[in-house]
């Protein structure tokens, strides 16, 4: 779509052809998306969405914290929502408690530090995120005993033709990283409200601190990676089986199991997606073996492999 068409179909963001996603997610690899989109707000977005051909395949991305890109790249369309949906807003309050907006491409952090702004509490654990609003609500994100949708009470999504709904808590099956909507449809999460209690924003912003060192101490912060790979099995960590089976340090191309928390894989350099994909099966495989568990990853894999890899 030319400048030309765009402006004709009153779009007002910025496409993108042959877009390397390597830049959009936070493992710094991946191939190529046929067209990328960043809108300039909500309304943009939609004139995009309602744009598309019916069929083409749609993916929204934040900070692609949580996202691996097959170096085979991504047919479809891909919109960008970090820096472009990033409206956040008191929206009400009462004595007791107050309901905080926050479009989909707001940083979790920023709604744990924006809710202590506000000496509200309860969101303090979205510091410990490394994603957005709108990828928190789609995969029921959380860290530290406390999840998204604890503290969600709805959610704005839009549709493939640009219509907007809310949707309440009770719409959709909730579970340990997992958000299903209860009817079929075909939608993606624009922003969501958050109910918090009344407390002390001072004391809110030292938990969050403490929060961030525990997280400095724990996790290779200093290399490329996508968090936990991993969902935790009920009763049990996915790191220490995963680190009972030897597998910290453990290498195919760039990518490796991180020496400092077994359930994250870095990119120790240069990795390619398959690389890292394969990292991940190994390590599937193995605990699988050794501990007869069967790990479920918690990353999000999309797009083709690579001409010449299975």
């Amino acid at each position: 779509m030319t400048l030309a068409l765009l402006e004709q179909a009153g779009l007002r963001g910025e496409l993108r052809r042959n877009e390397s996603m390597a830049g959009h997610v936070s493992w710094r690899a991946g191939g190529v998306a046929e067209q990328v989109y960043v809108p300039v707000d909500v309304a943009d977005m939609a004139a995009y969405l309602s744009s598309l051909p019916a069929d083409m395949p749609v993916y929204c991305v934040g900070l692609g914290s949580n996202l691996l890109v097959r170096d085979g790249g991504v047919r479809g369309a891909v919109i960008l929502l970090h820096g472009a949906l990033r409206e956040i807003r008191l929206e009400s309050r009462t004595d007791t408690s107050a309901v905080i907006y926050a479009e989909a491409g707001v940083a979790a952090p920023k709604l744990a530090r924006f809710a202590a702004g506000h000496d509200l509490v309860g969101a303090e654990f979205m510091a410990g995120i490394p994603g957005t609003v709108g990828g928190a609500l789609a995969m029921n994100a959380g860290c530290y005993g406390s999840e998204t949708w604890q503290i969600a009470v709805r959610a704005l999504t839009m549709n493939r033709q640009g219509h907007l709904r809310q949707r309440e808590r009770s719409e959709y099956a909730l579970d340990y990283r997992h958000v299903a909507l209860l009817e079929q449809a075909e939608e993606w999460f624009v922003g969501g409200w958050f109910e918090l209690q009344t407390g002390d924003g001072v004391a809110s912003k030292q938990v969050i601190k403490e929060l961030l060192q525990r997280r400095i101490a724990s996790q290779p912060l200093g290399q490329p990676n996508a968090g936990s790979v991993f969902r935790n099995p009920e009763g049990d960590y996915a790191a220490r089986l995963i680190e009972s089976c030897g597998l910290k340090g453990k290498r195919i191309g760039g990518a490796e199991v991180s020496a400092k928390h077994a359930n994250f894989i870095v990119n120790a350099g240069n990795a390619t997606a398959a690389d890292i994909e394969d990292l991940i099966d190994l390590v599937a495989a193995t605990v699988a073996e050794q501990c007869g568990v069967v790990l479920q990853r918690e990353v999000r894999v999309i797009g083709d492999r690579a001409k010449g890899n299975a």
